[in-house]
């Protein structure tokens, strides 16, 4: 079942592609913008990031914290982040057992969703974008509702 506007996010703890743990944990007291993209190096999911990197001072200013995930591995994750200057986290989801855990949903039945969650600070959700096709969306959407949540 999919995590909804309400719901509280589960807890879960992965690598990100220098190897450190990140976890729900450190969020408590953040709000956190999470955003689950298909594969690194494709032409939608370089835009996505990209545009997360180029608001992120932003999302900071918001007192936001900006995680990406997908199923790549540490490597991987590291070449994209280095190569598009990630100021942020990529984690590695390998098993796809947190987008699991979110329910993000396969679009047309097989390709990984691009779902992004935007949590207040007691870790629930409190919007929820979904859209494969329109990855320059996720950011600007992102920056409208967190303004708005404490």
């Amino acid at each position: 079942m999919p995590l909804k506007t309400g719901d509280k996010i589960p807890d879960f703890s992965l690598l990100d592609q220098d190897g450190k743990v990140r976890s729900s944990k450190q969020c408590k007291g953040k709000k956190l913008v999470l955003f689950f993209y298909p594969k690194d190096n494709t032409p939608g999911c370089t835009a996505e990031v990209c545009g997360f990197r180029d608001k992120y001072d932003l999302f900071q200013l918001l007192g936001s914290v900006v995680w990406g995930v997908s199923d790549n591995n540490q490597l991987s994750h590291q070449k994209f982040a280095e190569k598009n200057k990630l100021p942020f986290p990529l984690l590695c989801d390998e098993s796809n057992s947190l987008r699991k855990k979110f329910g993000v949903p396969k679009t047309l039945g097989f390709l990984d969703g691009r779902v992004t969650y935007l949590v207040d600070s007691n870790g629930v959700v409190c919007y929820v974008f979904n859209d494969l096709f329109n990855s320059t969306k996720h950011v600007t959407t992102a920056l409208q509702i967190m303004e708005g949540i404490d």
